[in-house]
């Protein structure tokens, strides 16, 4: 509980899922929220929610993928609360289609801009003010960002991209009091794979799976996220069977892209 009173947290896709879920706990822990996503209408009820729970919280709207709105993002948490002490890059965006089936070559570009290009954009504005407080960067990766997956191509290399510029900014960030947590959640039941991009470029609104089956509930996600935090833990794999899996691609990666395939089929049906 102390470990986050009175502390600064800027929070991307901060709107729903995760990050709603996120923000709302932290101000129950005394957090100042600064909550950043598109719908200004959704973050204005997530701000009512973490003043009910306790903290206090300021909405801005932003889209990641403009590096001048991140670096107005920065500022606004610097101007409202007086610096930065954690920034949580998890605004995000998926896809549900496969490479050959792809009719519009701009969700790629979509992917990376947001999932990936978004978090350096807020990442590099904030560094001074981390630095001022030996503060924390948080990366919602995922277990993509460690494995490829059919039909998430696009998703899958934004978040390769995101494990690969934070493991080497954690490595440049040595003795600057400023660490680098990357936590690399499953299937989590939000609300993301609605909105994911499909074949046209354009979010295709409804899941073809029931995420409340066999998916980890978002408050359990979040207990694990909040833990790393305060432990400033360097990566978080979230599931047993993803270890495994992390251990298997070492020694028989055939496997691991058998089990991936017959996964994703499943879920699809």
């Amino acid at each position: 509980m102390r470990a986050m009173r009175g502390k600064t947290v800027v929070v991307t896709g901060a709107s729903a899922g995760i990050g709603e879920a996120l923000a709302v706990v932290l101000a129950g822990r005394g957090a100042n929220l600064v909550l950043a996503a598109r719908n200004e209408e959704a973050l204005q009820r997530v701000k009512a929610r973490c003043e009910s729970a306790g903290g206090r919280a300021v909405v801005v709207p932003t889209d990641v993928g403009d590096a001048e709105a991140c670096r107005h993002l920065v500022e606004r948490a610097v101007e409202a609360f007086g610096g930065v002490d954690v920034l949580v890059n998890n605004a995000g965006v998926t896809m549900d289609a496969r490479v050959d089936e792809v009719k519009d070559l701009s969700l790629f570009d979509r992917l990376m801009r947001i999932n990936y290009l978004g978090a350096v954009y807020c990442t590099h504005h904030a560094l001074p003010h981390l630095k001022a407080r030996r503060g924390l960067v948080v990366a919602v990766s995922s277990l993509t960002g460690k494995t490829g997956v059919p039909n998430r191509s696009g998703y899958a290399a934004s978040k390769h991209a995101m494990h690969g510029f934070f493991d080497s900014l954690r490595i440049e960030l040595r003795g600057t009091g400023v660490d680098v947590t990357v936590v690399c959640p499953g299937f989590v039941a939000t609300n993301i794979r609605d909105s994911a991009l499909g074949a046209d470029g354009q979010p295709v609104r409804q899941s073809k799976h029931d995420e409340s089956a066999g998916n980890m509930d978002v408050d359990t996600c979040v207990a694990i996220i909040l833990r790393a935090m305060e432990r400033r833990e360097r990566e978080v794999v979230m599931t047993t069977k993803a270890r495994v899996a992390q251990f298997l691609k070492l020694v028989a990666p055939g496997v691991v892209d058998r089990i991936t395939a017959k996964t994703i089929q499943d879920r699809r049906r």
